[in-house]
């Protein structure tokens, strides 16, 4: 009987210790459940407008009424500041939503989650891949929430009265479609282009873009080894030259393919005038596009892809929301953080935001709506890198581009120079 009784304990107890690690990956959803000691209040800082998030907040608490959430909008321009000054004083907050391009600027203010708490296989079973910007060998910086991945937006309009059925699924198509839609005047110049790429002022979202192509051509961009982070954008990894070529060549008044100069207004604009039949941009922008031009006539489909390749790759940003090493209520903190990337509340804060969902399983059911199921493809196979200073790498870009186009620097001293100060900037 003894014997008998203790074989019966410890059935329970494996059963129970497996149903522990099953919930705690995620892979059984529980409603507001809570870590023991998840008590008091924790305060969340980020960007996203008050109004958006307040109700999000509230219905969260309510959920889980063993603690409270504070959240408080901070200005993007003046975030750094703010957080710096309240850490100093030490009065920070408990946990930030983090843009992707942000992770390696704030790792050292970061708790850094172990994978014993969250395994990297739960990590990748439950988020898409662009989440993995916030992966390091040492942890996880953040639990991602939501995707925003880079589109194709296209004048419906323009294609329509030129006979193109469809918009291109390759680059190879966007350059068959050049003669017809670029419109010229008596002077040879250029009144209406294709296509806004090729030049970095007037061009929106210019580093996303050719961001896009390094990674379809192969190139991860920066990497990690063994916990030291470097530039990878000149590795035999991929074919950046070509890249960089392919894209400046169309503000090349020499090439076949010039379709943009600075004499446009930037793409965005162009794009609402209706003087742009694409346009890249992000998810995100499509109510800001139809306030600009309510009665203009687009769609929007995936960035092209390098054809006969067995993937699909775009940019992306990647919101996430991770914790800080100096958070008073640790344990309530990362309770917190994994419920916030959960169902739930992922799939509410992507809805308000007007982006995809991080979770696989909440982009596998697509909503209804006309956009979003092509939003949440996207997401799918979108990547991000990690950007150790958005400012400076902005500057970078801005400078290759431009010293391939003046003549300065030719492709590969180019790229050279931009992977060697990308690499200085990790050694700051």
């Amino acid at each position: 009987m003894k014997s008998n009784f203790q074989i019966i304990f410890i059935i329970i107890f494996i059963a129970l210790a497996i149903f522990g690690v099953l919930v705690f990956s995620g892979a059984i959803p529980l409603g507001g459940r809570n870590e023991p000691g998840s008590l008091g209040t924790v305060v969340l800082w980020g960007t996203a407008k008050t109004s958006v998030l307040s109700p999000l907040i509230q219905e969260f608490n309510t959920a889980n009424p063993t603690f409270v959430v504070k959240y408080e909008q901070k200005s993007a321009d003046t975030f750094d500041q703010d957080l710096l000054e309240a850490l100093a004083s030490g009065a920070g907050p408990d946990m930030i939503f983090l843009p992707d391009n942000l992770a390696f600027h704030y790792a050292n203010k970061i708790f850094t989650i172990p994978y014993d708490s969250f395994s990297l296989v739960s990590f990748k079973n439950n988020f898409a891949g662009a989440g993995e910007v916030f992966l390091t060998s040492n942890g996880i910086l953040a639990f991602p929430i939501s995707i925003d991945p880079l589109m194709m937006y296209y004048n419906r309009s323009i294609l329509d009265s030129n006979g193109i059925i469809y918009p291109p699924a390759s680059w190879d198509d966007l350059l068959g479609l050049l003669p017809k839609l670029n419109k010229k005047d008596e002077s040879n110049k250029i009144t209406k282009s294709a296509v806004a790429l090729g030049h970095y002022s007037n061009v929106i979202h210019a580093k996303d873009i050719l961001s896009a192509l390094f990674m379809q051509g192969g190139s991860p961009i920066t990497s990690e080894i063994r916990g030291v982070f470097r530039s990878a954008l000149n590795t035999s990894d991929g074919n950046p030259a070509s890249m960089l070529k392919f894209y400046t060549d169309f503000a090349d008044p020499g090439q076949d393919v010039y379709s943009w100069n600075k004499s446009f207004p930037n793409s965005d604009s162009a794009f609402s005038r209706e003087d742009l039949a694409f346009y890249f941009g992000f998810a995100s922008e499509l109510q800001s596009l139809i306030n600009r031009n309510p009665n203009q006539n687009f769609g929007v489909a995936p960035i092209p892809q390098a054809k006969n390749t067995n993937f699909k790759l775009t940019t992306s940003r990647v919101m996430g929301v991770a914790i800080l090493s100096s958070s008073k209520n640790f344990t309530t903190a990362f309770t917190v953080a994994r419920l916030l990337s959960e169902r739930d509340f992922a799939s509410k804060f992507a809805d308000r935001e007007g982006v995809a969902p991080a979770r696989r399983d909440l982009l596998k059911n697509k909503p209804s709506n006309a956009y979003s199921p092509i939003f949440y493809d996207s997401a799918l196979y979108a990547k991000s890198w990690l950007d150790p200073s958005p400012k400076d790498t902005d500057n970078i870009f801005r400078n290759m581009i431009d010293g391939v186009l003046s003549n300065n620097m030719n492709i590969s001293s180019a790229i050279s120079d931009a992977n060697n100060k990308m690499g200085l900037l990790f050694g700051r």
